[in-house]
């Protein structure tokens, strides 16, 4: 097989194609010979797992080779959202995690995420080491395994469950107090992931009324596939119209990512919430620091954090790079467009859960809906709307559009003169009153992204056309 690569969160591959447990040992060996001589190692590695198909069988096929490494395992027992792994490093001071996940990809796909000491997503460095050393186990062909049963004996293997530390570990993030007053009524839907049941506990015992939908393992996800998208979300929006709930709450597969439906049923993008988060953290909270952000999300969360006298952090796309930040530059938020986040106190990963957690304290808090408040927002900020358009190509025509979005340079997109644009990752064209476009290439398949972000919804549309006509033309 080609050399195994890690994409933006991790090695993910098709079950029974690529993702086996050939490959599975292959992957850990590699870990394990990455970490062979420090200190990390000593510590031991956390082993998790979501509900994907076979995903424990896989994950006790990593802890054999582990502990044949001579490395202790931390193995959950059941089934756990990716940011209940995360936690556990930091809870056991463990030397990192491996994580079976393929988060929010389609049902036959499966994948080893590594998850270092500091609790947050692998940097760029520490996934090429990885990968250095499985192609050395490819051409060498050693891999070292011991029974789990024998390992348990020789101290190496133990089976974890911290459901009741990370519950309260999120409580102690909330304003408890903000649910006194105003009993939501709430949607959840896990989309048959590895979160289901935690929101319902959380919300349950802060008063709330709470329904779930989808609730249960399901490792063909309904038929669909579990990311918490306005299209995919179809579920969720009907029983919160149906129940007449204040706000419905999804999950990806593995509980890092947020999906969020207001009291109309009507999808309420990462983006909106975010921008509306922060706000309300900084009426809420009393520590300050930086906010951290994507250069592919909202630039709304610019102007809350200019009017606090707070820096921006921007980075590349990839959740990786936000942690970095929320761990070393203490940011009081961290997100991205596509329903990651974080805040400070909590471990450096993207976690739904959270996510979720906050947006229902914000709403009691507040006693509004999500319009209202994002119509005071807007009375105190201005407008903004953003939105991500995916243009599918051949493979052919993504070459092209590759090799000439380079020398793309308008001098004005949909009659708004270019202030800059600048090629860090993909082209962004920033215009002059504070619009932009950003159009990247997927790294995995043969899709560009569009991510526009204007004052109306009307100029947005005229953007995203006048960019996607450059585009498609480019292959006449």
């Amino acid at each position: 097989m080609s050399q195994i690569k890690f994409g933006t969160d991790g090695w993910r591959a098709i079950i029974a194609r690529d993702f086996t447990f050939e490959n599975c040992r292959l992957v850990t060996q590699g870990i394990a010979a990455f970490l062979s001589g420090s200190d990390l190692k000593k510590r031991g590695i956390v082993v998790g797992y979501d509900n994907r198909f076979m995903a424990e069988d896989f994950a006790a096929e990593c802890a054999r080779v582990l502990v044949g490494n001579g490395i202790k395992v931390h193995f959950f027992r059941k089934a756990a959202p990716t940011p209940l792994v995360a936690f556990a490093i930091r809870h056991l001071d463990a030397g990192g995690a491996i994580m079976i996940t393929a988060s929010h990809n389609p049902a036959r796909y499966c994948g080893i995420k590594f998850i270092p000491q500091y609790a947050g997503p692998a940097l760029p460095e520490e996934t090429a080491g990885i990968e250095a050393e499985i192609l050395k186990v490819q051409e060498s062909g050693k891999v070292y395994e011991l029974d789990t049963v024998a390992a348990a004996q020789l101290d190496l293997f133990q089976e974890i469950d911290l459901d009741r530390e990370y519950i309260r570990h999120l409580l102690e993030l909330v304003h408890r107090e903000a649910f006194a007053d105003h009993k939501l009524k709430v949607v959840i839907d896990p989309m048959y992931g590895a979160g289901a049941g935690y929101l319902e506990q959380l919300l349950g015992e802060l008063g709330c009324e709470v329904r779930s939908i989808n609730s249960y393992r399901d490792p063909l996800f309904g038929g669909s596939m579990p990311e918490p998208t306005d299209d995919l979300l179809s579920d969720l929006k009907r029983a919160v119209s149906s129940y007449e709930a204040d706000v419905g709450l999804a999950l990806d597969g593995d509980a890092d990512r947020f999906g969020l439906v207001d009291e109309a049923g009507r999808f309420v993008s990462a983006n909106r919430f975010m921008y509306l988060l922060l706000d309300y953290l900084l009426k809420t909270r009393t520590f300050r620091g930086p906010v951290c952000r994507t250069l592919a999300t909202t630039h709304m969360l610019d102007r809350v954090a200019r009017k606090h006298g707070l820096q921006v952090i921007e980075t590349p796309v990839g959740f990786k790079y936000v942690g970095q930040a929320l761990r070393e530059k203490g940011c009081i938020l961290g997100g991205e467009e596509s329903g990651g986040l974080s805040i400070f106190g909590h471990v450096p990963e993207k976690d739904g859960i959270l996510a979720c957690l906050l947006a229902a304290e914000m709403l009691a808090s507040s006693g509004k809906t999500f319009s209202e408040l994002e119509q005071d927002f807007m009375g105190r900020y201005g407008t903004a709307f953003s939105r991500r358009t995916d243009l599918r190509v051949s493979e052919e025509e993504r070459d092209i559009i590759a090799d000439r979005l380079l020398d793309y340079q308008p001098v004005c997109v949909a009659g708004v003169k270019v202030q800059a644009i600048d090629r860090q990752e993909g082209t962004r064209i920033s215009l002059e009153d504070g619009s932009w476009v950003l159009v990247r290439a997927s790294g995995t398949e043969p899709v560009f992204r569009v991510y526009v972000e204007a004052a109306s919804l009307g100029q947005l549309a005229d953007m995203e056309k006048a960019v996607l006509a450059d585009l498609e033309s480019k292959t006449d």
